[in-house]
């Protein structure tokens, strides 16, 4: 079976190359970012010189978990993955042995500063890959940077994880667009350096290796748009995954969808293309929404599903939906997690 860094190599929508912690971009990067024109020229120039844009945080912890005939995937965004303690009860309480993680940050003022995916791995014994989707400049967005005025960010680091109990053989990033996005439309102030992109690892089950992914599709953008970065998906999951089974989860912004709908198909082309592929989604999910109101009452509804799990080669049952909330039931993010049980087909 070939490495992923033999698979990557020439490849420019795929990086494979570990790390046990990511580089720090510079105080002296920030201060020419931020004085840099918003052009997409500008933001390849600078996102070249990051090597966090460029690696994978990947890191090992022995478990000792008993690896069972079938498992329990999850994905969930996380929105900043800012509460701690209830984040890890509810990954907890999902029985996960993989976690598909989107919206995490390191070294934020609006997640405490913290190593959020690192803490919650920690705290709940499971190995990780954490890779960056962007560089923040800022605070984040206007309810952040007004929430956090006066504060600073210690890094700077959003992106995506991917959690697991079981051992990790290998990892890599997909690069899903060619960045700039929030680079070049940062007229509302949230000035980011990088793109939308998936991590993708092969996990060692009872059953033998699968491929397990998480995906973050951007926000704004439209079906036509989706669509792209599914193809991309799907050339670089078939190049890593060869023969392997493969489950896929996260965040797949499908905002259009009507609510309660179990023919997305219809809405969005991602799911035919998902089809064509040979992914099934239909017991993988219980089609309920998967948006909730923050503590500050944004959004409002009425919610749609923006979070899936598709399967290739393994069936599924138990599909569910879990209302991501603390002890006190104050929603923790904005979107639910959503999990099912994963068999050998």
């Amino acid at each position: 079976m070939n490495s992923f860094s033999d698979l990557a190599a020439g490849d420019r929508n795929l990086v494979a190359v570990a790390v046990e912690a990511l580089a720090t971009p510079s105080t002296a990067f920030f201060a020419e970012a931020r004085a840099a024109q918003l052009t997409k020229a500008e933001h390849d120039r600078l996102a070249a010189t990051q090597p966090a844009l460029s690696t994978i945080e990947v890191v090992h912890i022995e478990s000792g978990t008993h690896m069972g005939n079938d498992l329990v995937v999850a994905a969930w965004n996380a929105e900043r993955l800012k509460y701690p303690a209830p984040s890890v009860e509810l990954v907890r309480q999902s029985g996960a042995d993989i976690l598909l993680l989107t919206e995490a940050d390191l070294g934020t003022a609006r997640a405490g500063n913290r190593h959020t995916v690192a803490d919650l791995a920690r705290d709940l014994g499971m190995s990780y890959v954490f890779g960056v989707e962007f560089i923040e400049l800022g605070l984040g967005d206007s309810r952040e940077r007004e929430w956090h005025k006066g504060e600073t960010n210690s890094v700077g680091f959003h992106g995506n994880a991917l959690l697991s109990r079981l051992p990790l053989e290998d990892a890599a990033l997909i690069r899903l667009d060619d960045g700039g996005t929030w680079w070049t439309d940062a007229k509302d102030g949230q000035g980011r350096i990088g793109g939308r992109m998936a991590l993708a690892a092969r996990v060692e089950t009872a059953v033998g290796p699968i491929l397990a992914v998480s995906v973050h599709l951007e926000s704004k953008t439209d079906v036509e748009d989706r669509a792209r970065q599914t193809r991309r998906l799907i050339a670089a999951v078939d190049k890593l995954a060869g023969n392997l089974p493969v489950v896929i989860g996260g965040d797949f912004n499908t905002n259009v969808l009507p609510a309660g709908t179990h023919q997305p198909e219809a809405h969005e082309p991602l799911f035919g293309l998902l089809a064509e592929a040979g992914y099934h989604w239909e017991t993988a999910n219980d089609f309920a929404p998967s948006q909730r109101s923050r503590p500050d009452g944004t959004p409002q509804p009425p919610f749609a599903r923006l979070d899936w799990l598709f399967a290739r080669g393994l069936a599924v049952s138990d599909a569910a939906t879990v209302p991501a909330v603390d002890g006190d039931d104050v929603a923790i993010s904005d979107h639910e997690l959503v999990k099912a049980r994963f068999f050998a087909s």
